[in-house]
Formats: C-alpha cells, structure tokens, sequence
C-alpha cells in the first residue's frame, strides 16, 4: 500500500506528485531529497535504495536521472514497492516516448491520468500499458528526440547492414506518426551485465553474465511472433556433456544457468527448434531475463600494479587491454581506484595522442579516476600516476589501495554468444512487411581486479 507517490528532478525540483491516502506529510518530497543529497550513514555516501526516517519507509530508483519515489508508513515489501517503481516508469516511457524532465512536464495531465489507473487510494490496480490504453485517452505531446544529446554507437539497432539509431524508440505506443500513419516495427535489444573479479595476477577468480531480451512493438493487429534462439541452447547444465565444451574460447553449447519468461511466451517447441512464440503485448517488455556462470572470456583484462617509489611516493601502473575484435568498439569507459587515504597529490602520464581519455584524483574521496571515450578492440592502453603522501605506510600500499574496477558499454558484441536466429512475423501483407531491428549491448555490472 502506497501512501505517496512523486518524481524529482536531479536538482530536487518536483516534477511530479500524488499524495493517495494523506498520512504522510505534504514536504515528504523535500526531507527525501535532502536525506539523499547529503548521505553519510553507514560509512556510505550514496543512499540505498530503501530506508526509514521518522516512521516514513522511503523507497526509490533513479531511471535516466530521476528519482521515482514512493512512500509509505506500514512495513510493505521493499521488492514489490522497487518493481512497482519500475513499473510505473516503463508505462510512462510507453506513453510519452521519451522519459525526461521535459516530457514529463509537458504531459503532466496525461501523467497524472495514468497515474490515477496505476494506483487507487495506494492499491496497486495494473501495471499493463495494453489494459490501460482502454481507460487513459490523452494524446501524448511528442518532444522531439534529436533534441538529445547523443548516445554514441550503443544507441544503434541493426538490421543486416542497415543502421537505425536508438531513438527511434523513442516513439508512444499510442501515439500516431504524421498523417494519421503508423510505421510497422519491431525492436529487440540483448542486453547483457557482465560481474568479473580478476586476482592481482590478472586470472578470471569469478564471472558471471545477467541478460535479458528486451522488446519493444509497434505492430498493429497484434500479430503473433517467432523469435528462434541458438540451437546449441541449454537451460540447466543436466543433460549436456561436458565433453567439447569450449568454455573461455567462444566455442562449445550456450548453457542458462536459470531464466524465466514474459507471461506472454509460448514455448511449445522450445525444446525442438529453441523457437519462442508470443503475442508482444503494447510497450517495452521483457521477453526473456537469464543467467550465465559458465566461463567466457572477458572483454577486457586489468592489470594494476603500485610500488613504494621512495619514503612518501608510490607509482601506480594501469593496464587495460581489449580482448574483442578490432571490427567492435567500447565507448564510455571509466576506471576506478581507491587510494590510500593519506595520498595529498597525483601527477598523471597519459598516452600521447590518445583523444578523449582524462585522470583525475577525486580528493575527497581518495579515489583515481581514468575515463576513456572510446577504445578499439585488440588496442591497449597504460595510465601512469606518480603519488604523494603525507606519511609513511610502512609497506603496507597493496593493503590500502585498490581493488580497480571498470565500467563500459560495448555495442553490438555479447560474450555469451546468445543470438537472435531470426524474428518471424505472422500475418504480415504485401503492403506492410515489418522492420526488425536488433541490437546487441554489454555493460560492465562488477568488473573489478585485485592488486
């Protein structure tokens, strides 16, 4: 049961606010944002997720730079209050297209509307952007998506060798094209998180990939749709011979180590062709979300080394290589590493003529910080920071400093080697065969290595 519910922009402004059953304090929204911005409990300085101030549960999630909040004064369940927010984002973004401050400012009435179908009087009604296209009439007010600032290579869908870039998902699922026509098409998008931890000698300890198939339609009629998956396909590791697996070299059986399905799904031949057939209900969905612990080879390895270079100075080496071909690039790349907490300065070497690569020593936190734009598969990159100290560490650098961890988004390349065979359509006519689009994108979730 929610109490209130609203939007806040990351300047604290509030975008949105519904206040359902009026036992929680009108400046509810303000305390939060204050408690969020200014965090320094447990040794932490960001909040989690869910946390209790003066009898009030607070829950949240930040979705493209806004905080959907919610809250409530009984004990409800901090997995359903979080999903709900989720939820409650995804139906907006289906409505609007674009979920920003923008959007939600100019269609606020709307907002407000699908707000009062999503919740009554705190009580969860539906979550289904199909059910509430029944109740919610309001025409969305369109904001212009190459307004954007751009998302880089990651943001492309690709057909064959066609190209569409990401924001033409930035479409309403009730909204019209101009002249009343709608463009038939459908986006699939594979996205896979990826957790390694390197030991100090740079071998694989643990790695694990969480994925999911993520769908988006704007076909009209509802048509049926066969999505066909690899055919050395597995879910669960009983049944399949360990003999020939490839493990680390990119050969071998794709194994799901566990994977659950959209209510939607039919998997009638499944087990024949490794085929899905589903009815894709209005708005983006998840089609399929799994899990991966078999060993694959990691995108990039780390190597990090920090040696005493005299009484109150160390030297830090950083060394990222690409492990994935030169045909794919990585964008968006940030390294991190903590220092001991007596580092006063640090002087960097950067590579020279490397464009859009930057170090910085964030002070306060005691922590370097190395951001690369981009980087080419099978290239190689070095950072060299010279540290000062105020006082000696007697030996003790490797215990104070590290572990480095990553993050990076690699468009089109997916280490798990799942595949989408083909995307089959039914009923399609003469006049309208559908666009298919697919994308492929790695993100880093814990990519971190030992010193």
């Amino acid at each position: 049961m929610i109490s209130q519910f609203f939007v806040l922009s990351q300047r604290g402004d509030n975008i949105v606010f519904r206040d359902y059953r009026g036992d929680v304090q009108k400046g509810s929204a303000e305390i939060f944002f204050r408690k969020v911005k200014f965090w320094k409990e447990d040794g932490k300085e960001e909040a989690p997720p869910v946390f209790n101030l003066d009898g009030v549960n607070y829950f949240h999630v930040k979705v493209v730079g806004l905080l959907f909040v919610a809250t409530t004064r009984i004990n409800l369940s901090p997995s359903l209050a979080l999903e709900l927010l989720q939820r409650i984002a995804r139906v907006i973004k289906d409505y609007l297209g674009l979920l920003s401050e923008e959007s939600l400012r100019k269609n606020f009435v709307l907002v407000y509307e699908l707000l009062d179908e999503v919740i009554d009087f705190g009580f969860v009604q539906t979550t289904s952007t199909e059910v509430l296209k029944s109740y919610v009439f309001n025409e969305p007010i369109v904001v212009d998506a190459a307004r954007l600032p751009p998302l880089g290579p990651a943001a492309l869908f690709m057909q064959g060798n066609k190209r569409m870039p990401g924001t033409a998902v930035t479409k309403s699922v009730v909204a019209h094209e101009p002249g009343g026509r709608k463009r038939e098409e459908i986006f699939v998008d594979i996205i896979e998180k990826i957790s390694v931890t390197f030991s100090s000698s740079g071998y694989v300890l643990t790695s694990e990939i969480d994925g999911t198939i993520q769908m988006k339609s704007y076909l009209t009629g509802n048509p049926e749709i066969r999505l066909a998956l690899n055919d050395d396909l597995y879910i669960g590791r009983s049944g399949v011979s360990s003999y020939g697996f490839g493990g680390s070299s990119g050969t071998g059986p794709v194994i799901l180590d566990d994977c659950n399905f959209h209510e939607s799904v039919h998997m009638d031949n499944f087990d024949v062709d490794k085929t899905l057939s589903l009815v894709p209900p209005d708005g983006e969905f998840p089609v399929m979300n799994y899990r991966i612990t078999q060993e694959f080879k990691p995108p990039f390895s780390i190597n990090a080394l920090i040696e005493e270079a005299g009484s109150l100075k160390a030297e830090v080496i950083l060394k990222i290589r690409a492990e994935f071909p030169s045909s794919i690039t990585a964008n968006t790349i940030l390294v991190e590493m903590p220092l001991p907490t007596c580092t006063t300065r640090v002087n960097f070497d950067l590579e020279p003529g490397i464009v859009g690569q930057s170090a910085d020593f964030k002070e306060s936190q005691k922590r370097l910080e190395w951001s690369l734009k981009k980087i080419v598969g099978g290239s190689e990159h070095t950072l060299r920071a010279k540290l000062n100290f105020s006082q000696e560490l007697h030996g003790n650098i490797t215990k104070e400093a590290g572990p480095v961890s990553m993050t990076f988004t690699i468009p089109m390349y997916n280490p798990s080697r799942l595949q989408v065979k083909y995307l089959q359509i039914a009923k399609k006519t003469k006049s309208s065969n559908p666009y298919r689009w697919v994308r492929y994108v790695t993100q880093a979730n814990s990519y971190v290595a030992r010193i």
